[in-house]
């Protein structure tokens, strides 16, 4: 046995989070932090005030307990919600035996639920065609606006929120100078130092070509609707906010707006009345079931590469993900359109 030191839960979760300031991006441990709010939760309603005294009837019960929708939002959820949250406390148990708040194997006795087949997969898309006429009517009523921009970016590029957020003023060339690319383009740059991660790293560092179209509107919004400000490290954000740099939630916030159907004055295609609706105000956006995510955006423009085409490995690189990242997570081709596909290459013997 391990000799343990007493610690409340939530002081060594704090510690938990303080620790992974050094090799995680900012985004990471917001998700770890809100996914061990429940745990907390938990402790605070069993009366589990020091982490020495959990036990593995206890993990038992949490699992129960957080399955059934307990904490958070109280109600039932989903099967790769409770394993992603289940690994995060794994995760923070590991942590505690190294500070003694634990046993060093505790963190086994919490199993994690076993996936079928593409059940840890999300199935939400934003379909090509309509992010086509999202950015169609965007181009004619909002025409180099931030928002067109930023949805511009997203689907033109396929890069993530993060990514899109951290780039700079110095980091596009739209008169296609540089001598490395042949043409307008995007440098996507990892800079942790001053807040702009990219996911993976100092290898998500890439250029990316995009079309003189995209350049004449990435210029139109610098002359005329770019707030012309510095981040709070001295450096100049393309996209802006009047105080900085955007945050992530911002560019979230813009797509689920725009991608609610009454946004463009459609018919509410969920028979609501759009005068009553809490998702027709901005800051429930999110809550309209037509709306869709940046990742929702990022998968309909895998697909569509895929549909036209395009080589997997092009696409890998263009979006910086694996191949089998983009198989299992952002492909959202049926089966019957990838076996019509294959058919105009196999010789009909």
């Amino acid at each position: 046995m391990t000799d343990l030191d007493p610690i409340q839960p939530a002081e060594a979760v704090k510690m938990y989070h303080e620790a992974m300031q050094d090799e995680h991006a900012k985004s990471t441990r917001r998700s770890e932090k809100h996914r061990l709010r429940a745990f907390l939760e938990f402790c605070e309603e069993e009366e589990i005030e020091n982490l020495n005294d959990l036990t593995g009837r206890d993990l038992y019960k949490y699992r129960t307990w957080r399955r059934e929708g307990q904490g958070d939002d109280r109600e039932p959820i989903k099967l790769v919600t409770l394993k992603s949250q289940l690994a995060s406390l794994r995760r923070f148990l590991r942590f505690a035996a190294n500070i003694d708040a634990v046993e060093p194997e505790f963190h086994e006795q919490l199993s994690l639920p076993t996936m079928k087949n593409g059940e840890d997969v999300s199935d939400s898309t934003l379909e090509p065609e309509r992010a086509i006429e999202i950015l169609d009517y965007l181009e004619h009523a909002q025409p180099g606006s931030r928002d067109h921009i930023i949805v511009l970016l997203l689907w033109r590029t396929g890069a993530r929120t993060g990514a899109i957020r951290g780039l700079d003023l110095t980091d596009i060339d739209l008169d296609g100078t540089h001598p490395r690319v042949n043409g307008p383009a995007i440098h996507f740059v990892h800079r942790p130092e001053t807040g702009t991660p990219l996911k993976n790293q100092e290898s998500g560092t890439r250029w990316n070509r995009i079309s003189g179209q995209t350049a004449r509107f990435l210029q139109d919004y610098i002359d005329y609707h770019r707030d012309d400000v510095e981040d709070e490290h001295g450096r100049e954000p393309l996209i802006t906010t009047q105080y900085g740099r955007p945050a992530s939630n911002t560019v979230r916030k813009t797509l689920y707006r725009v991608t609610r159907p009454c946004w463009r004055d459609e018919t509410c295609p969920h028979d609501r009345d759009v005068e009553r609706c809490d998702a027709a105000h901005l800051d429930h956006a999110s809550k309209c079931p037509s709306a869709r995510s940046p990742h929702d955006l990022r998968s309909g423009r895998v697909t569509y590469l895929r549909r036209e085409d395009v080589p997997r490995r092009v696409v890998k690189d263009e979006l910086n993900a694996s191949e089998d990242i983009l198989d299992r997570h952002y492909d959202r081709r049926s089966d019957r359109e990838q076996a019509e596909q294959r058919s105009d290459f196999i010789p009909d013997i």
